[in-house]
Order: C-alpha cells, then structure tokens, then sequence
C-alpha cells in the first residue's frame, strides 16, 4: 500500500513538472482575474436590463453586508444601484466586450496547457486560434452569467409550495448543466486535436465533481472561518478569490490530465477505468 501510494505521488509531482500545470494554472488563473470585473459588471447590467433588480436588493446585497464592512457595503450597494438606475446599454456593450477580451485569453491559456497534456504542438494560425477562442469565449460567458442568474434568480420567482422545492433543486441542475457544457466545449475544441466525445463526458465529469467540492470547501471558508469586517479581512477578499480561481485553474488541468490518463489506459482490447464504470460511452 505505501509502496502504491509513493508511485501515485511521484507520478503526479513528475506530471505537474513535465506539463507545467502550475505555470499555466497562473496564466489561466490571472486572465480570469482580470476578467471577473467586466463579467461582474455585465451580470448587473444584465439583472437590470431584464428587470431583475430585486435579486440584486432580496438576494446578493444581503450576503455581501452580512460580510463587509458598513461603508464597503454601502459603497458597493450605492455603484450597483446606480448601474440599475440609468440606461445600461453602453455597459451592456462595453462588459460585454472585455469580457470576451480577457475570457478568450484564458482560453488561448488553456490551449496552451491542453496541449502540453495532450502532446500535442500547436499548429494553428493565429487566424484560426484567435476566432476560436473568442467564440469559445462567448459561449463560455453566456454558460457562466445564465447559470449565476438561474442560481440567483429563481428562489424569487416561486416562494412557497412544491414548486418551490423543484426550482431550489432544478436551478441547481441547470447551473450545473451549462457549467459542464462550457467545461466539454473547452475540454473538446481547446487542443489542437479534438478530443473524442466519450473521453470529453469523462473529464467534464471529473472536472465538474471536483470544481464542486472545491467550490464548498471556499464557501465554508467564507461563511464560517474568515471575518471580512476587519482591517485585514478586507484584504483577505482578494485573496480568497485569486485561491480560488487559481485552484479552480489547476482542478480543470488535473481533470485533463487524470482524463488523458485514462485514456491511455484504454488500450485496444482493453477496458479503461471510465468503461468500467460506465461513465465513457462506446
């Protein structure tokens, strides 16, 4: 058994080292950064445009001044309602466009890192590479906004009842359900040589599971052990979300990487892993 455990270990040390996965994780992980304030920004204009400025004041305000300081919350609730208050047209546009900006540089990110798991070498002109990206990109933003809006969203539309007990889980699967059709997009068209559809359900399932638990773990993290209303803790805010979206990054290569392993072990004649689980489709 230790014997086992120490081949594990060195096979993932040796991994990270050939592939570089923590160097592209900080890549990948420093173009989503930048892309969070105009993703954050599109998500107001987009609650406004479609007349959901409640989700904003019932649902998300409250849990931001539950966590920050009084003048951060109130600084925060003054530039939201101001964002509701006006045309958000010209936001729309503008968010919109640097978010597919900097989204389609963390693809062209994973491109990159895909490939490097993959071994494969990158033989696409930037032609073809930069048009991909973004509309990866797009799509990818769309999955993203909708499945927070669905998640943020859908508890105001039914309050009482059955119905709302099939929407607090539904909005759930379908958060979860675009999250992993972005994730099998990525997973599929990101390296040079597109990955078989079987192999793509595999990772996209490995990825998503992990990203969950990982996604609980930092939600535990901010509700129950760090306080944001001290000096320090609201320095802590953005060291908690670069943690998070840089191990969010490195979840997604290791999911790639235990998926291209189990691809190889699925040799002709043989039965990987995923087909013995039943996860792989023939």
């Amino acid at each position: 058994m230790q014997t086992r455990l120490k081949r594990f270990v060195k096979l993932w040390v040796d991994l990270f080292s050939e592939h570089e996965l923590l160097d592209h994780a900080s890549s990948i992980a420093f173009a989503v950064l930048k892309a969070l304030v105009p993703l954050t920004l599109l998500g107001l204009a987009v609650l406004g445009a479609v007349g959901q400025r409640h989700v904003w004041q019932d649902t998300i305000y409250p849990r931001v001044q539950s966590h920050v300081q009084p003048a951060t919350a109130h600084a925060i609730d003054v530039a939201a309602e101001k964002i509701f208050s006006q045309d958000s047209t010209g936001l729309l546009v503008f968010a919109s466009l640097m978010t597919l900006w900097y989204v389609s540089g963390s693809v062209r990110g994973l491109m990159g890192a895909t490939n490097a798991v993959y071994g494969c070498e990158e033989t696409r002109s930037w032609k073809r590479r930069y048009p991909l990206s973004l509309g990866l990109a797009a799509v990818i933003t769309v999955c993203v906004v909708c499945a927070i809006l669905v998640v943020l969203a859908a508890p105001a539309l039914v309050r009482h009842g059955a119905l709302e007990v099939v929407l607090a889980i539904g909005r759930w699967v379908v958060a979860v359900a675009l999250l992993g059709l972005a994730v099998g997009l990525l997973m599929r068209f990101a390296p040079v040589e597109p990955r078989p559809k079987a192999w793509v359900s595999g990772g996209t399932i490995l990825v998503i599971l992990a990203w969950v638990a990982a996604t609980l773990i930092f939600q535990l993290l901010v509700t129950t052990l760090l306080n944001f209303k001290s000096a320090t803790g609201n320095l802590g805010v953005f060291l908690v979300v670069c943690g998070y979206v840089y191990t969010s990054s490195i979840i997604f290569l290791v999911g790639v990487e235990l998926d291209e392993l189990l691809r190889a072990d699925a040799k002709a004649g043989q039965q990987g892993l995923l087909h013995m689980l039943g996860i792989a489709r023939q």
